[in-house]
């Protein structure tokens, strides 16, 4: 079926550039022409992006570069070390930004800027030290690492605009499959729970709408009814409430408070994944063996006992 399709292969859908990878048809956007100007916008929207989906704290001026690195080479505990690395990479982005924005400026005023002039090797230093710092850096959850979304402004800088479009859209794709799989447990671990018939209209219309935004720039004219159907989706499903009878024993009313409490936190990761647009597996898996151990305290039915 779709494994005859091969990777990168565009289509006009529907009136709309296409792309494909993973088994999806992704929005795709026009390339901008490879200048320094170009780059230097692309690192400046993919570090704010970057510093809205991490931990708080990190975006400390490229001016304190040396602060940074002395705070962190004074520190001795493990904990704090790990922040003051987060904090270092931060400033690093910063840095790197600051010489990037100075050298479009020269090159404005019709001064050549090569490949190997001495700050753009310096730029690319600076990004490259953030990355290696990425692995310390956490989520805005708390719950695990960004790597890929952290090397970002790295491949923009280092690859060729046009390359780095298209990685990026193997990350939403995969982003994608992240979101269906997701999908696919909530409708799976409710129905065998009669008091969440219905739930699975809402998680599906939550998890379209997320692919959808996942797929879709905030510069799109069709961003206001994207974000739009993406909020209200979440909403809705926030707004479900189980079934459960007056006569319902204790057991019954906590494992109802417990499903919506894994459908919220169910949502929660999706929206990571989508507003992100990269998977994230260990929040994923750890998603997905909580919802094992929900179906494991469903009382057995008749339609879920083995004959």
């Amino acid at each position: 079926m779709d494994n005859t399709i091969p990777f990168g292969k565009k289509q006009l859908i529907d009136g709309r550039l296409r792309v494909f990878y993973y088994g999806y048809w992704i929005k795709a956007y026009e390339v901008p022409a490879d200048t320094l100007l170009a780059k230097k916008r692309l690192i400046e929207a993919l570090t704010r992006r970057l510093f809205n989906h991490v931990e708080h704290g990190l975006n400390i001026p490229g001016s304190r570069l040396e602060e940074a690195r002395r705070a962190l080479a004074e520190e001795r505990d493990p904990k704090r070390e790990r922040v003051k690395s987060a904090m270092l990479a931060g400033c690093l982005f910063n840095r790197a930004a600051d010489i990037f924005t100075k050298l479009v400026e020269i090159q404005a005023i019709g001064v050549a800027i090569t490949p190997d002039n001495a700050l753009m090797r310096e730029c690319g230093d600076y990004l490259q030290e953030a990355l290696s710092l990425g692995t310390r850096v956490l989520h805005r959850s708390g719950e695990e690492g960004l790597d890929e979304l952290w090397g970002e402004p790295f491949k923009a800088f280092a690859f060729p605009i046009e390359d780095f479009y298209n990685s990026r859209y193997i990350k939403i794709a995969q982003s994608m499959q992240a979101i269906d799989g997701i999908r696919d447990e909530l409708v799976h671990t409710f129905a065998d729970a009669p008091a969440f018939a219905g739930v699975d209209r809402l998680v599906d219309d939550f998890a379209h709408a997320a692919k959808v935004k996942c797929e879709t720039l905030r510069t799109d004219d069709d961003i206001f009814d994207v974000w739009t159907s993406f909020a209200v989706s979440a909403e809705r499903l926030a707004e479900f409430r189980p079934l459960v009878t007056g006569d319902a024993s204790s057991a019954e009313r906590e494992l109802a408070a417990a499903g919506v409490r894994l459908l919220a936190d169910g949502r929660d990761v999706v929206s990571h994944v989508t507003r992100a647009r990269v998977p994230m597996p260990k929040t994923t898996l750890e998603f997905v063996e909580r919802c094992a151990r929900f179906r494991e305290a469903l009382p057995v039915t008749p339609a879920r006992s083995v004959a």
